[in-house]
């Protein structure tokens, strides 16, 4: 496998990408988008890996993109990401046009965030859907 510097893996197969985004924690932002999937093995190193869609740029603004984020990935996931865990960090269009620090940050915070919600932090149920676990909803009375 593909290493990063600090000790990260890269993810290269499909199936790999497929389960962070089925199984995993998903976070959303301007810049990038990560999919986080724990793998339940603390004892492998973390994995990540780096999606940029045509729909974003042609070749050449694609691949600065991926090169972006993998110099931000190995900056901001270095000593926060979790062993056993596979990141898949998805680039936004912003990607190339905000500073390098302010990437960094974001793919640290998203890192963050989704470590929050793996972490068994229950989010409470969009405005106007009721929770499934809190059984049958009551009748209208009509």
């Amino acid at each position: 496998m593909a290493r990063l510097s600090g000790g990260l893996d890269v993810l290269r197969r499909r199936a790999d990408f497929v389960a962070a985004s089925t199984d995993g924690v998903k976070i959303g932002g301007p810049i990038v988008g990560l999919h986080m999937r724990d793998r339940s093995d603390a004892g492998e190193t973390p994995r990540v890996g780096f999606t940029v869609t045509k729909r974003v740029g042609g070749a050449v603004e694609r691949n600065r993109m991926k090169r972006r984020l993998r110099a931000a990935a190995r900056l901001a996931l270095d000593g926060s990401a979790k062993p056993g865990c596979d990141y898949v960090l998805i680039a936004r269009r912003a990607v190339l046009d905000v500073g390098f620090d302010r990437l960094r940050r974001d793919v640290a915070e998203a890192a963050k965030r989704a470590h929050g919600r793996s972490a068994g932090a229950a989010r409470p149920p969009a405005a106007g859907q009721t929770d499934p676990a809190a059984g049958p909803r009551p009748e209208s009375g009509r």
